[in-house]
């Protein structure tokens, strides 16, 4: 057996993903009413799932439990302090991030996870109903074609490639005086200076560096808003 089939069918342990949950979820201000132990559950079931069909599909280039569990689940909820407004669209969910941990977060507010990827909004939709989760709608649909109705409070993403794009491909689907919530690695200096060059009307209203429990590396969360006037 090779070493990189060894690691696709390297065991899934709940016990220790549980613990290793749980210890992450100390470090976040969960929001008010959100019990961490069940929360971790939720989580350690969400992972199982992702697990299992990464056996079989290309869902996340990410195959290790253990590394799932910062790289995925505790970068998601980095976003915790940026989540306002009653409608979210997830751009780009891909296997369901960040959409799905922070939709058990935040039970009252609805959540639309989109993809174009049909095998991969499959598997976000039986994660869904296998964690019950009442707040979460699945799309497959490119953000392009995508005309929601209403428009949503904000978009968030952590997959595309560039402000300008996601201001390109997303400002349609937020009300007026909506956010676009960008998560990035490295502060992102070259696409803020193409977006000021493209004048698209948008502007970052909050630039912050956050922390992610057993990740190194830089991560910033980038909040724009149209420019007034």
């Amino acid at each position: 057996m090779s070493c990189a089939y060894a690691k696709i069918k390297a065991v899934f342990n709940k016990t220790e993903t549980g613990t290793q949950l749980r210890a992450g979820l100390s470090f976040f201000a969960l929001p008010e009413g959100v019990d961490a132990d069940r929360l971790a559950d939720s989580l350690c079931l969400y992972l199982a799932e992702l697990h299992k069909w990464n056996q079989a599909y290309n869902l996340t280039a990410v195959r290790e439990p253990r590394e799932m569990v910062p790289r995925h689940v505790f970068d998601s909820l980095s976003a915790l302090p940026f989540v306002g407004g009653s409608r979210i669209v997830d751009i780009g969910t891909g296997a369901g991030l960040p959409g799905i941990p922070l939709a058990l977060c935040f039970p009252h507010v609805q959540f639309t996870l989109l993809d174009a990827n049909g095998k991969k909004t499959r598997f976000v939709q039986h994660a869904v109903n296998r964690l019950g989760l009442r707040n979460v709608t699945v799309v497959q649909a490119r953000i392009e074609a995508f005309r929601p109705e209403p428009r949503f409070d904000a978009a968030i993403s952590r997959a595309f490639a560039s402000l300008q794009d996601f201001v390109a491909g997303c400002a349609h689907a937020v009300i007026p005086g909506g956010r676009l919530i960008a998560m990035k690695g490295r502060y992102p200096d070259a696409e803020l200076a193409a977006l000021a060059t493209a004048r698209t009307g948008w502007q970052v209203s909050q630039s912050t560096s956050v922390a992610v429990p057993e990740l190194d590396g830089e991560r910033h969360i980038l909040v724009l808003q149209r420019s007034a006037g």
